[in-house]
């Protein structure tokens, strides 16, 4: 079905909108957030996005606008890092700022909506370059050579557990935590 210039632009300011309250807030945000972001009605997005998967209409359009970008720049700032060691421990690291930083960030690498097949793509796009700075660390024996890429999607979870139970004055647990891990997978120099 064709739509009229009109309702094509609701289409894609509420798709813009959908990005921008989802970065802010999560993909669990009010879907009237995201309307009154769009300048339209609760009523428009029903119409235009439809009743049924709206939230997940919305999300497989805004998931790969607010994830992919971010991972492909992270893993170019940890290709600059000196070793292989050092790669890996930047991804990993800027990673899980990222997911402590970002509502949408933790929903997608904790897997939390494992029905979106855009945000497990996303998820999917992180570890593909984790597994390169995985090798690269284990070949040259950094890291733990039973280590294994699976591994990470654990930490993510952990990372997020730990992430909404923190609260001030402990809203860096996750960091501890992850350097008690790095620590482990760290092989002896």
């Amino acid at each position: 079905m064709v739509l009229r210039r009109d309702a094509q632009q609701n289409v894609t300011k509420l798709t813009a909108a959908a990005v921008t309250v989802f970065r802010q807030q999560g993909f669990q945000a009010p879907l009237e957030a995201v309307a009154q972001e769009a300048g339209v009605s609760i009523g428009t997005l029903y119409n235009r996005i439809g009743r049924d998967g709206t939230r997940e209409t919305l999300i497989e359009a805004a998931a790969p606008v607010i994830a992919a970008e971010r991972t492909d720049q992270l893993a170019a700032e940890a290709r600059s890092r000196p070793d292989p060691w050092a790669r890996f421990e930047h991804y990993v690291t800027a990673l899980l700022d990222s997911q402590a930083a970002s509502p949408p960030v933790d929903d997608i690498m904790a897997r939390r909506l494992p029905e979106s097949s855009q945000l497990t793509e996303q998820c999917e796009h992180a570890l593909r370059h984790a597994g390169r700075f995985i090798a690269e660390a284990q070949a040259d024996g950094s890291l733990r050579p039973d280590f294994r890429v699976e591994d990470l999607t654990v930490l993510f979870q952990a990372s997020s557990g730990i992430l909404r139970a923190s609260a001030p004055p402990c809203a860096d647990a996750w960091r501890r935590h992850l350097r008690f891990v790095l620590d482990g997978l760290r092989t002896p120099a």
